[in-house]
Parts: C-alpha cells; structure tokens; sequence
C-alpha cells in the first residue's frame, strides 16, 4: 500500500500508511511506534509524532517537547527522593527532568536542620528550645501523675485524722519527697536530665 501524504498539519492529503511514534499524555515519553492508515483528510492519532525518536541512553528518558516541536533527553529520576530546602520534606520524583528547584538529595539529619544554601546545618537553638518544651512537659505529666495518686490513695486527709500507719506515712513521704525532687529539676538544663525515680507504688 502506498505511503500516506501529509500536510503542514499532518493532515493526509493522499490516503496512505504513515508510521507514528506514541508518547505519553502525561509525562510525554516515548512509548511505542505503529502504522497507521490514513484516509484523506485524517490526521495522525492524538499524542503521537512522525519523528522518529533517537537512541535509548543510559539514565535517561525520550520525551516529547512540550511544544510538540521535537524528541529530547531527560534525566529520568523518577523513584528517587529528594528533599524540600524550605521544610525538610522528602518529596518523590515521579516525573522525567531535572529534580525540582528548591530540592536536595542529602537528606536532612534531624528536623531542625535548615538549608544554607549547600548543606543542612542544624539549628541548635531551635532543638534547645524544643528539648526545653519536651522536658516542661515531661515534668508537668510526672507531677500531675504523683498528685493523682497520693490525693487517691486519700494520704493527706487520712493524716489529719491521725489514720495513717507508719507504713502509710512512709510511702506518703516518698512520694512527696518525689515532688520535691521533680519540681528541683530545671528544664533549661534539657536534654541532659536525670529524671528522679518513681516511688514503688
């Protein structure tokens, strides 16, 4: 059968066969070459090209200008992560091309890292202060906890009315004592803390 004649518009203006070269819709890489019949006046199928498409090279991808103008090489990346400069964020290529501006591949060691610019460096102010919250909160969760058990194990009211043993009495003092110990603590000093140890209940 007789090659298909196409226009500017690869309309065919001879009814023929013509190869064409599929690409994807979404990320524009080739795909797969075919014959097609065309009848006069039909164009070839959508997403596809009648320039062949070069050579497969290592690491990297054929795809189709966005202009529809030509084939080009991209780095296919895709599978990999990289990491947001701004937030610290691992963010996952799934499309061909250069990584995304705003992106590294070193991954930052904690999440107080910012970028400068060429690597990460770790805001020790930033991870001070939020080891100082950590361990405000530790200590308020500690002494709610004591609080709770000593008010139901009902020691104070019990020890106005002189109804405590002496067994009792010394579990009350190991518990207060306890609190005294936890409110010394001074959470500026975190993460190096020594947290007192728990009474045995």
């Amino acid at each position: 059968m007789a090659e298909a004649k196409l226009n500017k518009k690869l309309i065919a203006t001879q009814a023929g066969l013509v190869t064409v070269h599929n690409y994807d819709e979404t990320t524009r890489e080739y795909l797969s070459s075919c014959v097609e019949y065309l009848a006069v006046g039909v164009g070839i199928p959508a997403k596809s090209c009648i320039e062949q498409p070069g050579d497969k090279k290592a690491g990297m991808v054929i795809c189709r200008k966005p202009d529809d103008s030509a084939w080009q090489y991209l780095p296919d990346y895709r599978g990999r992560t990289v990491y947001d400069t701004e937030t610290g964020n691992p963010v996952e290529i799934t499309m061909p091309g250069e990584y995304p501006a705003g992106t590294t591949t070193a991954a930052p060691a904690t999440r107080f890292d910012v970028w400068s610019g060429s690597e990460w460096v770790t805001d020790s102010a930033a991870r001070q202060a939020a080891a100082v919250k950590e361990a405000e909160q530790t200590k308020s969760s500690l002494r709610s906890y004591a609080n709770g058990f000593i008010n139901e194990q009902q020691w104070p009211s019990r020890l106005a009315l002189g109804r405590l043993s002496e067994e009792e009495k010394a579990a009350f003092n190991a518990w207060l004592d306890y609190l005294d110990a936890l409110e010394s603590i001074d959470t500026s000093s975190a993460p190096e803390i020594s947290w007192p140890a728990q009474p045995v209940e």
